[in-house]
């Protein structure tokens, strides 16, 4: 648990922060749990035991709990359609990690514009020999896409500008103006595919975005282009990226997330030379951890007097605030 969440949470003296270690039988876990009107659950499927997930069996063994508030600005170990059935309000740290991410992602175009991995790969393997079979791109004045634009593709779009870049932007949640003010141009998925010299995801994994860049999807890129994604696992098809990049197809990819985290050694996208690989930690920075541990503090102090801010099921208010006012009357008698 970083610092700043118990630092942020002691100004607040209507919380009581517990902690519930792993280390000890489920059933005692589970108690303690149980015993909470709030959950602040590792974001990270891979990095929390599968019990812990918040699923509809766990909802069901925790009647009192309110507030789901996850690590980071993703929630992949809560189901969300089950905590609005159940009355429990789910809460992102959208926004807090946007600098870090955004930061990882532009340094991985760089690096791969200029063939970094491809020539440390050869230094090390000592196979130098002619500089400009290595040579590289800059980043100035070409055409990148952005799939997503909230708070993370909105300040890679801040950052891209700074090069002198043409921004092209998808996203459903938001019209060509919105776009605009955000500093990109609004566009197709498949006419940014086809008009952009990198693309990078910035998109959430829902129902909808689940395999969106697929074989078909990767086939409408242009040829030797880059695709860069600090989003979430299973929106890249892995096994399509792959038959690209060997094919020459793709110049090369940035990958941060994974469909298994972290991936194993043997995975082959980690074996090419033109892929730059990192293990989920594009907004793992101190300031990042610090920012989204304060921002959990404060909605979970936030819910105490009603709605929290950053709902992810905004439709759950009304069952919400239903429970959270039965749970405070049945805590003070005669209120």
């Amino acid at each position: 648990m970083n610092e700043a969440f118990l630092t942020r949470a002691a100004a607040f003296p209507d919380l009581e922060i517990r902690r519930i270690g792993l280390d000890q039988p489920e059933e005692a876990v589970a108690a303690a749990l149980a015993a909470c009107h709030g959950y602040y659950v590792w974001a990270a499927r891979h990095e929390l035991p599968p019990p812990w997930h918040v699923t509809p069996a766990l909802l069901a063994r925790l009647p009192g709990l309110l507030v789901v508030a996850s690590y980071g600005a993703g929630y992949d170990t809560v189901d969300v359609e089950a905590c609005t059935a159940a009355g429990v309000a789910v809460v992102d740290q959208a926004g807090g990690n946007a600098e870090g991410v955004a930061e990882h992602a532009l340094g991985m175009i760089l690096l791969l514009l200029k063939r970094v991995p491809e020539a440390q790969a050869a230094l090390r393997a000592g196979t130098v020999r002619d500089r400009n079979a290595l040579i590289g791109r800059e980043l100035a004045g070409r055409t990148v896409g952005l799939v997503g634009l909230g708070h993370v593709g909105t300040r890679m779009a801040g950052l891209l500008n700074v090069f002198g870049c043409r921004v092209l932007a998808t996203d459903p949640g938001l019209d060509a103006a919105a776009i605009a003010a955000r500093g990109a141009e609004k566009a197709a998925l498949g006419d940014l595919l086809a008009a952009a010299d990198i693309v990078s995801l910035h998109c959430p994994l829902t129902a909808e975005t689940r395999g969106l860049i697929d074989a078909a999807a990767i086939a409408r890129m242009r040829p030797g282009a880059l695709l860069v994604t600090t989003a979430r696992g299973f929106i890249v098809d892995e096994a399509a990226l792959l038959a690209a990049l060997r094919e020459g197809r793709l110049g090369g990819a940035g990958l941060d997330v994974w469909e298994e985290e972290p991936p194993p050694a043997s995975h082959p996208l980690l074996a090419h030379p033109a892929v730059l690989a990192s293990p989920h930690t594009a907004g793992v920075t101190a300031e990042s951890r610090a920012r989204v541990a304060s921002m959990a503090a404060e909605a979970f102090a936030a819910a105490v007097h009603g709605l929290p801010p950053r709902l992810v099921n905004p439709e759950v208010a009304p069952r919400f605030t239903a429970r959270r006012q039965a749970l405070l009357a049945a805590a003070t008698p005669g209120r």
